[in-house]
């Protein structure tokens, strides 16, 4: 029983461990200013219980570290991949490098971080709490996904705190990922730092306003003093607005609209052979800097006449760089010939929008060249199978007895015996067929429970492109009954996501334009939705440093 319950543990610990899991080390930020932490991960499968920092600690005071291991089973094998976390604080500014360090049998590649100098301090860079809030382009693009990063500074004991920021009436605001901490030095004074993350998706162009972040809390000195009221006091802050200048959508820019920084195609695998009528795989990863999940077209490869083509679901991740989104899209590809000799397919291809250069680009890969070998014949012919008048003839001929036999049952004698079996055989086989179709009807008209139906994510919905699975995932996000779109609507603080909730609605039970909904929902939800804050959200979103 033991050893089944460890092989259900190993099962369910696949899922939380890449499919690529290999040797790589990155970082949480390519750009800080000195005095500030930078945290370095590295994820590998050599199966190492540590690693060797000393490279390291030329250009880094080496902080605090943490291991932890998965396990995965994949197409049954089975695979360990460790997770190294280590805390670094350069010894001075500049551009540093990295350098690689040895994981077992693998080294990492060297990576490059960019420590500014200390600027010179706003006058509320010296009290005991400041706001900051920055943005990773200040000229966006309508739809254009904006990284806007906020920082709480404080100096002294918080006992409590909340940090908002408004959502602008042109433009969709979304907090992604999780709060980062660390500390930094400012004017010889540590400060502590909640790091926080959104995504801004403007809707019109024009100046969009943006306004400052807020913050509101209760400091408190040490555990005595916090046994005094007099020792508590409230701390408010708040850091400037900012107007962003957003531009329209060119008109010479493809469709469908994808304004990006950067993005790269690469083949994971590339096969040069295969046979007719066996399939072979290829893979590729398409690397999107300043796009969601819901903004990423489809990769496909055409098929042809000589090769069909079959692909898996995309895999997508979500990532932060640099304060903005980053989307990494895996998708496999199933190729079978339909012919021998040398073929070829055309690469995929998107089209983008550089938004740091204002021009249209196309993302391509080369084509797919496959010397395709003849099938395997098969090594005997199947039997044919002999004519059902020939099989009769092969059959015994009954005897006269037993011929007679039977004549004599279908006597007059027992001719009530015969109808008495058919009247009972028709009376039951009658009752059986009523009492199915009634379990049909039983069956046809019963309500399926809400929870046997499986609701895919929205993010996913939207990809699929499924309206009534969008309507359901919106639904579950909300907590109501199914299709319950209405609801959904009062619950929803973005006016551009209620509109697009009511072409849903429209498309799906009034003959609305189904590829428009699915567009407009596509824009409104990218960032995911914007539910309205009950009393119980609106709590402290920054956790008690010292309990009362």
């Amino acid at each position: 029983m033991k050893r089944a319950c460890l092989g259900m543990l190993l099962l369910m610990l696949l899922w939380a461990t890449s499919a690529f899991a290999q040797t790589r080390a990155v970082l949480d930020r390519t750009t800080i200013s000195f005095g500030e932490t930078v945290v370095l991960t590295i994820e590998t499968d050599q199966g190492v219980q540590q690693i060797d920092y000393a490279p390291l600690q030329r250009q880094f005071e080496i902080g605090g570290q943490s291991v932890r291991r998965s396990y995965a089973l994949v197409n049954g094998r089975a695979s360990a991949t460790t997770v190294f976390s280590i805390g670094l604080r350069p010894r001075g500014p500049g551009v540093l490098t990295l350098p690689a360090l040895r994981v077992g049998n693998a080294v990492t590649a060297p990576l490059r971080l960019l420590v500014q100098p200390p600027s010179v301090q706003q006058a509320s860079a010296h009290s005991d709490v400041f706001v900051e809030t920055q943005v990773d382009a200040s000229q966006p693009y309508v739809q254009q996904a904006v990284g806007v990063t906020v920082r709480l500074n404080y100096a002294v004991p918080l006992l409590s705190g909340q940090l908002d920021l408004d959502t602008p009436d042109t433009a969709g605001l979304q907090q992604v990922g999780e709060d980062a901490t660390y500390e930094r030095d400012i004017g010889g004074r540590r400060y502590h730092v909640v790091e926080r993350h959104y995504l801004l998706i403007p809707e019109r162009s024009g100046p969009l306003r943006l306004s400052g972040a807020r913050f509101n809390g209760l400091a408190g000195g040490g555990f005595v003093d916090q046994l005094f009221d007099e020792a508590r006091h409230p701390l408010s802050a708040a850091s400037s607005g900012q107007t962003l200048q957003v531009q329209p959508i060119p008109v010479n820019a493809a469709q469908p609209w994808l304004p990006l920084h950067a993005l790269t195609l690469r083949y994971l695998n590339q096969p040069a052979s295969a046979r007719v009528g066996q399939a072979t795989t290829v893979q590729i990863e398409a690397v999107a800097d300043g796009a969601t999940a819901a903004q990423m077209p489809t990769i496909e490869i055409p098929a042809t006449a000589a090769v069909s083509v079959f692909a898996d679901p995309p895999q997508v991740e979500d990532q932060l760089f640099n304060g903005r989104p980053r989307t990494t899209l895996h998708r496999k590809f199933s190729l079978v010939p339909n012919q021998a000799g040398a073929v070829v397919l055309a690469g995929p291809k998107v089209a983008w929008w550089d938004a740091e250069q204002h021009t249209a680009r196309i993302a391509e890969l080369p084509p797919l060249s496959l010397q395709v070998a003849a099938g395997v014949a098969s090594a005997t012919r199947p039997q044919s199978v002999a004519p059902v008048e020939a099989v009769q003839s092969t059959l015994p001929q009954q005897s006269a007895p037993a011929a007679r036999m039977q004549d004599a049952w279908i006597s007059p004698r027992n001719a009530w015996l015969l109808l008495l079996l058919i009247l009972i055989v028709s009376t039951g086989w009658g009752g059986m067929a009523g009492y199915r179709r009634h379990r049909a009807r039983s069956a046809a008209h019963a309500d399926v429970p809400v929870a046997s139906r499986p609701v895919a994510s929205l993010q996913q919905a939207l990809r699929d492109g499924v309206l009534q699975d969008i309507g359901q995932a919106l639904v579950q996000q909300a907590g109501l009954a199914t299709d319950a779109l209405e609801g959904v609507c009062t619950k929803l603080a973005d006016p551009v996501q209620v509109s697009a909730v009511r072409q849903l609605q429209q498309a799906r039970w009034g003959g609305g334009d189904a590829g428009a909904a699915l567009q407009a929902l596509r824009k409104a939800f990218s960032a995911g939705a914007h539910w309205r804050r009950t009393s119980q959200q609106a709590k402290s979103l920054l956790p008690p440093l010292y309990p009362e």
